[in-house]
């Protein structure tokens, strides 16, 4: 199956981590691919009606999570000195996976000197909320999938999905009727 995992000119993948040259042939449909840039936030696949959408690498999750906390833009020397408590890794390393993350759209970046700042792009929420509509989107059965997925929440979850359905929904007059 052909996958994408960036919609910038290097980023195409065809099949097998061959790229795509933009000529159609028997290994691509261009038909069947489109490349879809969801809220700004996330690059998603559509292959032949189907949505695909790629967890973070370890590396990739820790670097997006420090841009979280922190709240602010960040260097690539700054990133490698805060992971340092965690594993040692090479300035050129950590780079090249904020590049990655940048041409995948997952960060912003500014000049600054010589030097790059980064930045998340969207929410660690909208993550989170992206990642749990494309694993429902896997289901045939979405009444079941959401049944099992309320059944093992905590209650206090379960307290907050009721607070955000409640809030989510129009209000009388609005639109339809509750």
């Amino acid at each position: 199956m052909a996958t994408i995992t960036n919609s910038k000119k290097a980023g195409f993948t065809a099949r097998r981590g061959q790229p795509y040259t933009g000529r159609s042939g028997p290994d691509l449909n261009p038909m069947l691919l489109l490349c879809v840039l969801v809220a700004g936030v996330r690059a998603l696949a559509v292959i032949g009606g189907e949505r695909e959408m790629r967890r973070f690498g370890e590396l990739e999750a820790m670097i997006m999570a420090r841009l979280w906390d922190r709240g602010r833009p960040m260097l690539v020397r700054e990133m490698v000195e805060d992971l340092r408590s965690d594993r040692t890794l090479a300035y050129t390393t950590v780079m090249t996976v904020m590049e990655n993350l940048h041409r995948k759209g997952w960060l912003r970046r500014e000049r600054d000197g010589r030097a790059w700042r980064y930045e998340p792009t969207g929410s660690r929420s909208g993550y989170t909320a992206a990642l749990m509509t494309d694993a429902l989107s896997t289901s045939i059965d979405r009444r079941t999938a959401l049944a099992h997925f309320v059944l093992q929440m905590s209650p206090h979850d379960a307290a907050l999905l009721r607070e955000a359905l409640n809030q989510a929904q129009p209000e009388a007059g609005e639109g339809e009727s509750r």
